[in-house]
């Protein structure tokens, strides 16, 4: 699933090609692509059409685009889009071939010749519209905790929070409610900064060395937004289609048996919560056992 970098590329395109355009046609090829809309695909297309789209939002990894337009829906609707595992919002031209995937398709009521496809290869994503809060978020993601790169994100608050919880560092970072944006692959490479081991319990981590993993959670994120986010395959693009390049960087994930770029000893991979963690044996030691 694509984290904060990914989703961050994402709304950056969508801002630049379709912010402040009017939706004039919404066509709804596969339902699947708007089963999060409980009213169905119908609706969700009436809804849509007439609405001006304004800049795109995003907390985390959850992405949305407010909506301005006639009433009822007016300025306190969104749609929020879930990328899920593969999927796309593609900006092409009118004349370009449909996509094998291509789930929903809007269209604008201007001049320019180009138009929002939504693709999705296994189908786990979609776009959904929600009533938003007071703060501007679709009611559904309120819950969300802000992100390491939100101005307004509280260290202070943030280093409080992990003292308190009775779980292991890799498990916080990846708690939406406490931090949101930080994936898998984002984790294990602030820990290899940081070395820190992953199931080193949070209530033994002192301020400075919170601090510190912060600034690499922060760091890392930055150097992946800078190229692009990270891309395994063509299912991550951004919304012209290219894909970003950031695991030529990776210190850690997917590394497993080459060389630790600091030490030299190979990065090992551990089964962990249905998924991989990645780190150096030697340069994040495994908390000592108690008892």
């Amino acid at each position: 699933m694509p984290e904060l970098p990914e989703v961050e590329v994402v709304r950056r395109g969508l801002a630049r090609w379709v912010a402040e355009r009017t939706v004039a046609e919404v066509e709804v090829r596969h339902p699947r692509a708007v089963r999060r809309h409980l009213a169905g695909a119908e609706d969700f297309a009436r809804r849509l059409v007439g609405e001006r789209i304004g800049v795109p939002q995003r907390r985390g990894k959850y992405l949305w685009l407010p909506l301005h337009g006639p009433e009822p829906t007016g300025s306190d609707t969104a749609v929020l889009a879930h990328l899920g595992m593969s999927g796309q919002l593609l900006v092409q031209p009118h004349a370009a071939p449909d996509e094998k995937h291509l789930r929903l398709r809007v269209r604008f009521a201007d001049p320019t010749d180009t138009e929002l496809r939504f693709v999705d290869q296994r189908t786990f994503g979609g776009l959904s519209l929600h009533d938003t809060t007071a703060d501007g978020l679709p009611d559904v993601i309120a819950h969300i905790a802000r992100d390491p790169l939100d101005p307004l994100f509280d260290d202070a608050a943030f280093r409080t929070a992990l003292r308190r919880r009775r779980t292991t560092v890799k498990r916080a970072l990846l708690d939406q409610s406490l931090i949101s944006g930080v994936g898998n692959i984002y984790a294990d490479e602030a820990l290899w900064r940081t070395k820190l081991h992953y199931d080193r319990p949070t209530a033994t981590l002192t301020a400075p060395r919170t601090t510190e993993l912060l600034g690499h959670v922060r760091d890392v994120m930055n150097a992946a937004l800078a190229v692009g986010g990270t891309s395994f395959d063509s299912l991550y693009v951004n919304v012209n289609g290219e894909s970003g390049y950031f695991d030529r960087s990776l210190d850690a994930y997917g590394r497993e048996g080459l060389p630790c770029r600091r030490c030299g000893t190979p990065v090992a991979r551990r089964a962990w919560m249905n998924r991989s963690s990645y780190y150096c044996p030697r340069c994040q030691r495994p908390p000592r056992t108690t008892g």
